[in-house]
């Protein structure tokens, strides 16, 4: 079903039957809807057809079609899902430096410093999840530690205790750093579960998992040999990405054609590879492991592609 649902969504979606299609790719993400949403959600379908249709007809290095996004309108995508709000751009904080000589290829994933792809379902916490990831990964690269042996921290204690940004309805790392730093730390995801909406601060202190002294900016002026060579001294790094245009996407390399660089959306850079043909930065998300690449997306290298480069930080423990 999945393979025959992906043939029809990429090569098809101009011939196929949009009833059957939308019938398979209801049976496939386990989709009901009352029967007055049901022909809002299949016109929201048809939409995303032929969205992907004519993305596909550009010509990218990227393949767009069916996501389980297919059934969101453009605006239910970006209310729920894109949660990057701008901060005031901190001047005082250090633009981090590194004279390493980055290799052409590198990825933090085969040495074990990132954690599972996670899930933030329909909140836009997507900064609060990047925050997390780098801090998780920070915390692995400072203790020389398998991130598999790492209990997964609480974006969760992020959302309800920074009063600073808004949880469910957004926020920027710079702010969810300082927020932790004042806390004293993060606990880890048992003890304070995520549950994907606004709640309670039920924060204690004596729980601290993990702690931050500070944090730096990766770059600046979207410099991306500066983000690189950072990539490689110091680890798996939080960036901020315009990311509307992937509630399509299913693989491939994302060029900077098929985006803008107006941010609206939190990720982890984990590694790139310069001897591609076209050279990509690998990116991992948090809308789980059944979206792109297993939980991933390339983006095109050199470019700053999304607005990779625009704001990149990372936290030091």
């Amino acid at each position: 079903m999945k393979v025959a649902l992906l043939f029809l969504g990429l090569v098809c979606l101009s011939l196929a039957n949009e009833d059957v299609l939308f019938a398979a790719w209801k049976a496939q993400y386990n989709k009901e809807y009352a029967a007055e949403e049901e022909p809002i959600r299949f016109e929201n379908f048809k939409a995303s057809l032929d969205r992907a249709a004519a993305r596909n007809a550009r010509g990218s290095s990227a393949t767009f079609g069916l996501t389980k996004f297919s059934d969101l309108s453009v605006e239910e995508f970006k209310n729920m899902y894109l949660g990057y709000r701008p901060s005031e751009k901190r001047t005082d904080i250090e633009v981090h430096t590194s004279n390493v000589e980055a290799p052409q290829t590198f990825d933090w994933r085969t040495q074990n410093k990132v954690t599972p792809v996670k899930n933030q379902e329909q909140c836009g916490s997507c900064w609060a999840f990047s925050v997390t990831e780098n801090i998780e990964s920070m915390y692995c690269m400072a203790k020389q530690m398998d991130c598999s042996t790492l209990a997964p921290l609480a974006p969760q204690q992020i959302v309800d205790c920074d009063t600073t940004d808004s949880g469910c309805e957004g926020g920027d790392p710079p702010t969810a750093y300082q927020y932790i730093i004042s806390a004293g730390g993060m606990e880890d995801n048992s003890n304070y579960p995520y549950t994907a909406q606004d709640g309670t601060c039920n924060f204690q202190s004596n729980e601290v998992a993990v702690s931050i002294s500070s944090w730096k900016y990766g770059t600046q002026n979207s410099d991306e040999q500066t983000m690189q060579n950072n990539l490689v001294a110091v680890g798996p790094l939080s960036i901020c990405v315009e990311a509307q245009p992937w509630q399509d996407y299913t693989g491939g390399i994302l060029m900077a054609s098929d985006c803008d660089t107006q941010l609206d959306h939190c990720v982890q850079l984990v590694g790139y590879d310069m001897t591609n043909a076209t050279p990509f930065w690998s990116v991992r998300n948090s809308w789980g492991a059944d979206w792109g690449e297993s939980g991933y997306i390339r983006l095109q290298y050199g470019q700053d592609t999304c607005g990779c480069a625009d704001e990149c930080t990372f936290a030091v423990i």
